[in-house]
């Protein structure tokens, strides 16, 4: 099974290239003649009912499942209770540092149910909270602007803490559309994570046993170290 790391976006009711393989996952777990279950967790500023139901209507197209909503408002916390019976974990999008505080009481169990072959989806804050070490936001280096103000996510300085622990490598997302390709680029100078990738909008970097493949209409941006300093490669989806 994979890791599916979503960089956002809003093309998913119409294009179903990113979410189907995920569908299909989870579907390959279920039990014998019944849809697969899959565990949507949210953390929104007002119900999340709405943004569920969206969620819900693109993964619907994207092949036969059941919904199972896992809704909080910003300063609540899931309960381990709420992945139980459950095929695939599909983590939303919102304000990262929010998200973190929601997920934190289920960290050891998701990586254990991954780790056992559950099929993961994280859609922007989903997908930078799979890392072991994790951008949660900020602007800011030392006081030194590194990403548009808008990417701060009510932080200042870029803050890096635990994550999920799913990969190995820190994650940012929105890449190209907001800019936050430098803020990696900077926190990998300044050692705050050891590198990682920035992936765009409409664009997944698929985690598997046999390797890394990225799919939808953008590109996953890779930052690593040499001796020269920092290096930024492209993979673009095929």
């Amino acid at each position: 099974m994979s890791i599916h790391l979503v960089g956002g976006g809003q093309r998913f009711a119409h294009d179903t290239t990113i979410l189907s393989a995920f569908v299909a996952e989870a579907a390959g777990r279920a039990e014998v003649a019944t849809l697969p279950r899959i565990g949507v967790f949210l953390v929104t500023e007002d119900s999340g009912v709405e943004d569920a139901a969206r969620i819900e209507s693109e993964l619907a197209l994207a092949g036969a499942c059941e919904v199972v909503a896992r809704l909080r408002v910003e300063g609540g916390a899931f309960e381990l209770a709420d992945l139980a019976d459950l095929d695939a974990l599909y983590v939303g999008g919102g304000l990262t540092p929010a998200y973190a505080t929601a997920l934190e009481p289920l960290v050891v169990e998701i990586r254990r149910l991954v780790a056992g072959g559950m099929p993961y989806l994280g859609f922007s804050a989903g997908a930078a909270l799979a890392a072991e070490q994790a951008i949660v936001g900020g602007s800011k280096i030392g006081g030194v602007a590194v990403s548009p103000e808008e990417t701060a996510e009510d932080l200042e300085e870029v803050t890096v803490q635990p994550g999920i622990g799913l990969i190995d490598i820190s994650v940012d997302v929105h890449a190209a559309q907001w800019g936050t390709l430098g803020r990696l680029v900077a926190a990998t100078e300044a050692g705050l994570v050891p590198g990682g990738v920035a992936i765009d909008e409409n664009t997944a970097l698929v985690v598997s046993e046999g390797g890394l493949a990225v799919t939808g209409s953008g590109s996953v941006w890779q930052v690593t170290t040499d001796d020269a300093g920092v290096r930024v490669s492209t993979v673009a989806a095929s």
